[in-house]
């Protein structure tokens, strides 16, 4: 394929929960998140997966899918709050080469007007070799916010991590 053609690129979601691990509960934002990318991104998601709230787990996960499976976006969901179970944050900050600050933080500023508890969230963001990794927040609301938030930088991020010229829908209705 011609490097000046849009690419589609390779996505993957990790929901992170113990509860959703195990069977106790349904996963809601995942699904959301996949629904949340094909809808503002025409982005699909080409793979999923649960893990429970365990660094070693989220690790290999994060590692598997940007070292062998070639993903180029990795956006998880959970695990990035105050309580004690809560380790995405962590487990992030041990696979990624490079912080991408930015990101999350602007998903906090944009939601803070939205919610005080906002300020709650401990989610980081970063690249790990041709991978952006970002840490979303497990509510299915707050998934859809944070990925219109982030939407409109996604492409262009990918296309300086990656190097190829990323799809969406603004590089296909100008």
């Amino acid at each position: 394929m011609n490097a000046s053609q849009p690419t589609l690129p390779l996505v993957a979601v990790l929901t992170i929960s113990d509860r959703s691990a195990t069977g106790n509960q349904k996963d809601r934002s995942g699904p959301e998140l996949a629904d949340a990318l094909s809808k503002h991104l025409q982005w699909d998601c080409i793979a999923k997966k649960t893990v429970a709230d365990e660094p070693d787990q989220i690790r290999a996960q994060l590692c598997r899918w940007a070292d062998h499976d070639g993903i180029q976006l990795i956006l998880t969901t959970g695990g990035t709050g105050f309580s004690e179970r809560d380790v995405t944050p962590e487990a992030t900050l041990l696979v990624i080469h490079r912080q991408a600050p930015g990101l999350v933080e602007a998903i906090r500023a944009a939601s803070l007007s939205i919610t005080p508890y906002a300020m709650l969230s401990r989610a980081v963001a970063g690249i790990r070799n041709k991978c952006l990794i970002i840490n979303l927040p497990g509510n299915p609301k707050a998934v859809r916010e944070a990925l219109a938030v982030l939407a409109p930088v996604l492409p262009h991020a990918l296309e300086l991590i990656t190097g190829n010229t990323v799809s969406n829908v603004h590089s296909r209705h100008p």
